[in-house]
């Protein structure tokens, strides 16, 4: 795989496919997380009180909404393919061989049952009934 140096410095696969995909999708899921790991924080810890958040106020206030659920469901989306695709370079980068393909298959089966637990608990969660 050849690359190509980029402004920044950082190395962009040369090409087309799968590892230009990826190149550009964690760039995308890095911008994501930036955006919603910081709105996560602003709402949580400034815009509501801190110390009235108790479990009540998640399942009615927070995951009451569908809104919140789906905001909460792309952050998570966007750190697992961020995470694992950064673990899959490191992988790539200290391993070879067999061990390579290993850890590599254990790391895809692993992003896809944390985003599988993950949307099911998003999913499934009941809504409060409101009386």
């Amino acid at each position: 795989m050849s690359t190509r140096a980029t402004r920044s410095g950082s190395a962009r696969p040369s090409g087309s496919g799968w590892e230009l995909a990826v190149w550009y999708l964690m760039r995308l899921t890095g911008l994501g997380l930036f955006v919603t790991a910081l709105a996560h924080y602003i709402i949580v810890h400034f815009l509501y009180d801190p110390s009235s958040q108790k479990a009540q106020w998640i399942t009615d206030e927070r995951w009451g909404n569908i809104a919140w659920r789906t905001a909460d469901w792309l952050m998570l989306t966007f750190v697992v393919f961020h995470a694992f695709m950064g673990l899959r370079i490191v992988i790539g980068d200290y391993t070879s061989g067999r061990l390579r393909f290993f850890l590599t298959m254990l790391l895809y089966v692993g992003a896809i049952v944390i985003f599988a637990l993950g949307t099911i608990a998003v999913a499934t969660f009941p809504f409060p009934v409101k009386p």
